[in-house]
């Protein structure tokens, strides 16, 4: 790693008081005063921040124009104190103040932030937030937070969205399909609305972009209707540190580097950037063994993973504070990249790669491919460190590598499926989805290839209409649109009990842990095996998911068959959710099919039959549609398995090849049955 350069470490004040500290209160009027102080910190930290010298620049530009393009840098406090701005200014008494985040950890936090700021109880005062399966507003809400998929489904209800004066898209750089998707609608509703306005603000942004996007100006109006404000940035020293010479495993170099910053480098907690949730454990556990040969316990290193199945409580355990002899190590996932502030990070470790969607529209099906992060990616990680302290970070890559690197990423809309988007674009009453003004359009043939599969599932007629009802069913619901016919098929099929919490296992991307020693690894894989059964994959999500509720959701027998007991929890509220929305907003019935497999088999094959795969005579597996040459992954129950002769599957992992996962055996004349409309006599082999 490259040679330390000297630096000047400014004191931590924005941190004075830790749960230690908190402990020691013992009496009312010691709290009082706490709780007080408290507040003055609180106060003191707005004044400090960089965006408080903007606040009359921001006001008077919403004012004077309907759109405002905000670029900050990380740290600059934009998520937290423009909303507040607004309701100190009075603009709540004209609509709700709505924000957006591209994940729900950075929506509950903020909220919480805000709310902590204003002096108010989350929920049930000024501030709220609402993500899904879980809603936190009433009737005194003011300030909500939420997610994108969240305003998407109140613009469904509400297409001019008259309950809000003004919303602000945060960290808009990255351009998801529901960012884009938003801001089509939005550029609809201000055309509709003048009063309304809008704010965009990231820290990495093409703020011309969206600036000309947002721009109305005519010859018969030659007034701007947008505006650009930029923002300084970052309190804190933050120094970038770069190898000297390229890492073969990035995984195994960041635990190398967590060590050694654990040794060498001042106190301070950690946070360290992967891939995915396979990664995040595989560290973890590498991370655990070292403290086992060095004698440290988790009162000198804490270890906490961050991703997005875990549930909401284990998320915001990152954010506890430890006591000052305690060192936080936080192995995430991009889900901490962006407006999150966590307390006391001084150190991030960036692997230098990211996990993208990447729709492959001949297969019409999504790739999951790790690729290089893009410069804007690795500046947002930097910006983690430095928010509340000096930091340092460590790129596990050379500088010269850093230059060589995309400056953004591709947006979302133009490398994923658009199956969700044109549903909820139907749904508005948008006919003409190729014509709808997105900021980056996509590639026309990634939109027919959404729209011919969303004919194949029944969502669309041959007009290209919603149908009714499965059209607006498939709409509302939270999932997928493959998913979602699974749902429904599995009502007319006597199995919706069963596949309701198929479909709740299948938001958790993991939930067998997978230990990385010898004899714990054995032990792991016979307790799997308990589970396991034939028919692959999904199935065997079933077993657990019953054996688990049967056995009374206890952390024992999670322990004894090597589960991740939070997960699971999280699956419980997913399907609790799930069932409300099935039996009350639509009025369909959970029936179960007792030992009939074969009825949850025709169930799985109703939603993924376009990812059918046959065993080609070589020995590989090759899809149906299209001849695309897949391999069964190691994590699959089928790996180790008898091949079958036909498969459906639910994710595809690009690595050094094609891995299918989530597989269910099939019989191909359900393909015949199930689906006629997609598959013929001389398509189906045998």
């Amino acid at each position: 790693m490259a040679t330390s350069k000297s630096m000047f470490w400014k004191p931590d004040d924005t941190d004075l008081f830790t749960a230690e500290r908190e402990s020691q209160i013992e009496d009312q009027t010691t709290s009082l005063v706490f709780n007080a102080n408290r507040s003055l910190n609180l106060v003191a930290q707005r004044k400090r921040l960089p965006i408080a010298r903007y606040k009359t620049e921001i006001l008077y530009c919403l004012e004077n124009f309907q759109t405002l393009v905000i670029v900050g840098e990380c740290g600059s406090g934009k998520s937290t104190q423009i909303p507040q701005f607004l309701y100190e200014h009075g603009w709540h008494s004209k609509g709700l103040i709505g924000i957006t985040q591209p994940r729900r950890i950075s929506a509950i936090t903020l909220a919480t932030r805000v709310s902590e700021e204003m002096g108010d109880v989350i929920g049930s005062g000024s501030v709220g937030v609402a993500v899904r399966f879980l809603s936190k507003c009433s009737g005194n809400t003011k300030i909500k937070y939420m997610t994108e998929g969240i305003l998407l489904r109140e613009i469904l209800a509400n297409p001019l969205l008259s309950q809000y004066s003004i919303i602000m898209i945060d960290e808009a750089h990255e351009r998801s399909v529901l960012t884009d998707c938003v801001l089509g609608l939005l550029k609809k509703i201000a055309k509709k609305r003048s009063s309304f306005k809008i704010i965009i603000s990231s820290a990495t942004l093409d703020a011309d972009l969206f600036s000309d996007f947002f721009n109305f100006k005519t010859k018969q109006s030659p007034k701007d209707t947008s505006m650009i404000l930029t923002v300084e940035g970052r309190m804190y020293e933050n120094p970038i540190f770069y190898l000297q010479e390229p890492c073969a495993d990035y995984v195994r170099e960041t635990v190398n580097t967590v060590i050694k910053i654990h040794s060498k480098e001042a106190p301070g907690d950690i946070l360290a950037f992967l891939t995915g949730q396979e990664e995040v454990y595989q560290a973890i556990n590498m991370l655990r063994d070292h403290m086992e040969l060095l004698g440290l316990d988790e009162t000198q290193l804490k270890v906490l993973p961050m991703h997005g199945s875990l549930t909401h409580h284990d998320q915001l355990r990152v954010f506890f504070h430890t006591p000052r002899s305690t060192r936080k190590v936080i192995i995430a996932t991009n889900i901490a990249e962006t407006s999150v502030t966590i307390p006391g990070i001084a150190y991030v470790v960036d692997c230098g790669f990211i996990k993208l969607k990447w729709y492959v529209a001949e297969h019409q099906m999504d790739m999951l491919i790790i690729v290089p992060a893009s410069q804007a990616c690795c500046r947002q990680r930097a910006g983690r460190a430095g928010r509340t302290k000096s930091g340092k970070v460590f790129r596990l890559f050379t500088e010269e590598h850093y230059n060589q690197l995309p400056i953004v990423k591709p947006p979302e809309m133009r490398r994923t499926d658009l199956s969700m988007t044109i549903l909820s674009l139907k749904a508005l009453g948008i006919d003409n989805i190729l014509r709808f003004n997105f900021p980056s359009p996509p590639p026309a043939k990634n939109m027919l290839a959404s729209i011919e599969l969303l004919h194949a599932y029944g969502a669309l007629d041959g007009e290209g209409q919603l149908n009714s009802p499965d059209g607006y069913m498939m709409a509302e619901m939270p999932l997928n649109p493959a998913l979602s016919k699974m749902l429904l098929a599995s009502c007319d099929l006597g199995c919706s009990d069963e596949i309701l919490s198929i479909v709740a296992m299948m938001q958790v991307q993991q939930f067998f842990s997978r230990p990385n020693s010898g004899q714990g690894a054995i032990n792991a894989r016979r307790a799997r095996r308990n589970f396991e059964v034939a028919e692959g994959d999904l199935i065997t999500m079933l077993n657990v998911y019953n054996a688990f509720v049967s056995n009374g959701c206890t952390k024992e027998f999670c322990g004894q068959y090597h589960i991740m007991y939070r997960h699971l929890k999280r699956v419980v509220e997913i399907r609790n959710q799930l069932a409300s929305i099935i039996v009350k907003q639509f009025k369909l019935k959970l029936v179960s099919c007792g030992t009939e497999i074969i009825k949850i088999q025709k169930a799985i094959t109703a939603g993924l039959f376009p990812f059918a795969a046959y065993l080609h005579h070589s020995g590989s597996y090759r899809m149906v549609r299209g001849d695309c040459e897949v391999s069964i992954h190691p994590t699959s129950c089928l790996y180790t398995e008898k091949q079958p002769s036909w498969i459906v599957f639910a994710e595809v992992l690009h690595t050094t090849k094609l891995f299918v996962k989530d597989i269910t055996v099939i019989d191909s004349r359900w393909l015949l049955e199930l689906a006629p409309h997609y598959f013929d006599k001389s398509t189906a082999r045998n």
